[in-house]
């Protein structure tokens, strides 16, 4: 199979940041989870990403203890971890490489932020030359305030994230999509 699942910075650590949302995440963990179970019944390996920082006070630093699966997560072997220290999984870390040598031709997107670190590593990834199938309703971001003071829902943010990564770096897809079917090869069809 030349396909795997990116589960990217779903981790303890955002429980510790002001803007988390218990109930956005819970949403988010069942269909992560749903995806997770899946694929892992496919024998679609699944990559672990952590987001991690050396600020001391940071909850990404893993030194506090929160660089670990997100609570609720479901438990699954990796075939790969990685630690990140960037927006884009592939920046400092053995990910691009590794993609390569196994002959990786499409990688599915799921996990936290929507438009952070999921967004980039999906515009990297189609950069590389990679066909990313970017499962939106298995990534999670939270409301925000645009630079002139507008709020913006995580809805809205999810929403901008789809139309512009759409035909452009990515297909989007559901989870009810990808396990109603199969976890296939979206690069062959």
């Amino acid at each position: 199979m030349n396909q795997i699942l990116a589960l990217i910075d779903v981790q303890e650590s955002f429980r510790h940041r002001p803007y988390w949302n218990e109930s956005r995440a819970a949403l988010f963990l069942a269909q992560a989870n749903a995806l997770i179970a899946h694929c892992d019944a496919q024998h679609v390996p699944i990559v672990r990403v952590y987001h991690c920082e050396t600020a001391a006070d940071s909850p990404f630093n893993e030194a506090s203890g929160h660089v670990r699966p997100l609570q609720g997560l479901m438990d699954f072997e990796p075939a790969l971890v990685v630690k990140k220290q960037k927006h884009s999984a592939l920046v400092g870390t053995p990910l691009l490489c590794w993609l390569r040598d196994r002959g990786i031709t499409n990688v599915m997107i799921a996990g936290i932020r929507t438009e952070q670190c999921c967004e980039t590593t999906t515009r990297h990834l189609s950069d590389e030359g990679f066909s990313v199938t970017f499962v939106t309703d298995a990534t999670l971001t939270f409301d925000m305030t645009s630079p002139d003071g507008v709020p913006m829902s995580a809805d809205e943010i999810h929403r901008r994230t789809e139309t512009v990564l759409h035909q452009r770096f990515a297909s989007i897809a559901h989870v009810r999509d990808l396990v109603g079917d199969t976890c296939r090869d979206t690069a062959a069809t």
